[in-house]
Formats: C-alpha cells, sequence, structure tokens
C-alpha cells in the first residue's frame, strides 16, 4: 500500500505526484496520459471532504473537479491547474523521481506544474477545514499543454466568481499574457514545364510576396507604442511547404502563420488583418489566388488590477514574502485566457523552479510551501469566514 503524503506538506504531495507519469499522448504518441494522476489526485480530495466529479467527454482524458461547500454567504473561487506534462525522451536521469535534493524536487512536471498541483491541494485542504462562507471549486485539468480540452471541458459546467491559475512565475503575480493564433496559408498557381515558367503560375514566387507583405505588418506591430508587461505582438511563419520537383512550377504553396495577440486584440481582429494583407496583395498583382484558414486561436489575458481576487492574493503575497508584490506579464499563452473569456476574473500565480520542457526540471521547496501558504491565504480572505 502506498503511504499517502499528508495534506499539510506540499512538498511531500508534489514527490509523490512527479512519480506519476502524466505525459500528455497528444505530444506523444502511447503516452500515460493523465488517468492515474487524476484518479490519484480525486480520492485525495474525497479524503479531505470535497465533493468530487470527474469530467471525461474525450475518453482517457479525464478532468477533475472538487468542490468544498460554503455555507453559502461567500464569494467562489476556482483554483486551476493542469495534471498533464510533455514528454521525457531526452530527459537527463529518472523524469520520475520526485528526488528532493538541495532544496529542489527534481522530475517532469515538478515545476510544471506538480508543485501547482500539490500547493492547489494543501492549501485547499487547510482553508476549508474549519469551513468558509463560499465554495472552493479545485479544478485539475487534462491536456493543457496540447489543446486544452479539460480547462474547456470543466468551464461548459462550471463558474464561479474569480478564479487562479497556478503555472510557475516565480511566485510573481502574472497579470497578463498573449493570445496566439495559428493559419495556414494556401496559394494556388498553375503548374508549368520549368523550362517555359512564363507559361505557369508560381505559387512559391508568390509565398515570397507574402512573406515581404508580413514583414511590413511585423514592422507595424514594432512601430506602435509597447505593452508595459508585454512588448509588442508578432507575426510569423513557422512551417512552409510547395512545389512538386525541380523542374515543374509550383502550383500549389502552404504557410503556416503564427500570429501572438496582445491584450484588446482578438483572433477575429487579426484573422480580419490578415486578411486585408492578402486582399490588398492579390489586388496588386492578380495572379496572386488564396485561401487562409483559421487553425487555432486562443484570445490574450489582462488582469484588472481593482479585481477582488487580485487584491486578496497581493496582500497575502505580501503577508507571506514580507514584501510588496510583483507583477510580470509572459510571452506564452495558459488556460487563464480561456477563462477570462468565460467572464471569471482571474490571475496566473505558481512557484519557483527551472526546466521547463528541458532536460532536466525541478521546483524550489521552500517556494512550494510559500505557495500554499499564500493560496491557503487568499482562499481564506476570498471566500470568507463562516459567519
Amino acid at each position: 500500500m502506498i503511504r499517502l503524503p499528508p495534506a499539510s506538506d506540499p512538498v511531500a504531495i508534489l514527490q509523490h505526484l512527479v512519480r506519476i507519469d502524466s505525459v500528455n499522448p497528444d505530444l506523444v504518441p502511447g503516452a500515460a496520459g493523465e488517468a492515474t494522476l487524476a484518479a490519484w489526485c480525486g480520492d485525495w480530495l474525497v479524503g479531505q471532504g470535497f465533493d468530487v466529479t470527474v469530467l471525461e467527454h474525450t475518453p482517457g482524458r479525464p478532468s477533475v473537479v472538487g468542490r468544498k461547500r460554503g455555507s453559502g454567504t461567500g464569494r467562489s473561487l476556482m483554483l486551476n491547474a493542469h495534471l498533464d506534462t510533455v514528454g521525457v525522451a531526452t530527459y537527463e536521469g529518472d523524469p520520475f523521481s520526485g528526488d528532493l535534493r538541495n532544496g529542489r524536487v527534481y522530475g517532469r512536471g515538478a515545476i510544471d506544474t506538480k508543485s501547482g498541483l500539490a500547493a492547489i491541494l494543501a492549501a485547499a485542504a487547510r482553508a476549508s477545514a474549519n469551513g468558509l462562507a463560499g465554495d472552493v471549486v479545485v479544478t485539475l485539468v487534462a491536456d493543457e499543454e496540447f489543446g486544452s480540452i479539460g480547462t474547456e471541458e470543466v468551464l461548459r459546467s462550471v463558474r464561479t466568481d474569480a478564479a487562479l491559475v497556478i503555472e510557475p512565475s516565480g511566485l510573481e503575480l502574472t497579470t497578463a499574457h498573449r493570445g496566439f493564433a495559428w493559419f495556414e496559408l494556401e496559394l494556388t498557381g498553375l503548374a508549368a514545364h520549368g523550362s517555359q515558367p512564363e507559361l505557369g503560375v508560381d505559387a512559391i514566387w508568390h509565398a515570397g510576396l507574402a512573406l515581404h507583405a508580413l514583414d511590413g505588418l511585423r514592422q507595424r506591430l514594432n512601430a506602435v507604442p509597447a505593452h508595459a508587461t508585454l512588448g509588442h505582438g508578432a507575426v510569423r511563419v513557422s512551417q512552409i511547404s510547395g512545389g512538386d520537383d525541380a523542374a515543374t512550377v509550383a502550383a500549389r504553396c502552404v504557410l503556416t502563420l503564427e500570429r501572438r495577440m496582445l491584450p484588446g486584440q482578438s483572433p477575429d481582429s487579426v484573422e480580419a488583418e490578415l486578411r486585408a494583407l492578402f486582399t490588398e496583395l492579390a489586388r496588386t498583382e492578380p495572379q496572386f489566388q488564396f485561401a487562409l484558414t483559421r487553425l487555432v486561436a486562443r484570445a490574450a489575458f489582462e488582469a484588472e488590477p481593482h479585481w477582488p481576487i487580485v487584491r486578496a492574493l497581493t496582500g497575502n503575497v505580501e503577508r507571506v514574502l514580507g514584501h510588496p508584490a510583483k507583477t510580470r506579464g509572459e510571452p506564452f499563452w495558459t488556460d487563464a485566457g480561456l477563462i477570462l473569456e468565460a467572464g471569471i476574473p482571474c490571475l496566473v500565480f505558481g512557484a519557483a523552479g527551472e526546466g521547463l520542457h528541458a532536460d532536466t526540471e525541478w521546483a524550489d521547496a521552500a517556494s512550494v510551501c510559500s505557495l500554499a501558504d499564500i493560496l491557503t491565504g487568499t482562499i481564506a480572505e476570498f471566500c470568507g469566514p463562516v459567519a
């Protein structure tokens, strides 16, 4: 029988979680996925008096929702973290050791983000042990590292007054991050023998025109005033393919585009921006034929300083760390984008460590303890004591 770590010890919980393989199978075909870890976390929450529901619209990809109901007179708070990790093919040593050495817990997912899972479990149990006025809702989700199907499924049935998304942030408040949108640009030409290119329409040549137009867009994005923490938006080509052989004018060329968005820019607005760019190119180059298809799009995120959850978390960071809370923006995307899009005020906050997606990964044990303490106080303050 496995001895369960004490509910009050987030580091021991973290070590146990790291030892459970939860590599995302959409990233690594045949990988373990979240099922074993979800079952363990669900059982742990039941043991702490939470009502637990497992959501599994996609078979084998469960997310756990644990709710400790309050008296009904306070605000509800969601604590969100992801169960899945990236792969371990190049990891140095045992990726599932969970070893504690020199104040660091090692293993895949230690900082991204089983540190968050551990702190949530410990904090939610502590803060709700003597009752609260509002509900504490723990959402431990599948698939954040690929398609975010877990948080999307959770948001179909769960609403709270605010949320904290626990991702690595060095105990600084992440108050904004970029969004992203991926597009496929298909250019259609006309095949011809390479000795008579004038009889064809070269889709690869047209790709060059598209690249030039995109570079102009990039320059315009960099020319406007930068966001205070996120800098500028970005556009780039991440993949390109076209042509059949060396002796034939290319009849088709496909580019994959990535557009990184700032708060206030929507997937619809950046799609319209790109479509207008290529429509203008087609006006000046009549043989330029294109089809633009949106593949995946996620909105940016930015917190408002007046939100009660911002004030509660800020105060508890200062209480635990002994200095004013620091804030930051992130260039990458998190599930906070989906939660805010659903109308739930939220913040991103988490432990310190290194090696996200790298060959060695670790979480700072002291920061995990501080994270749990900060979350405990924030839950208690935001949800309120029983009257």
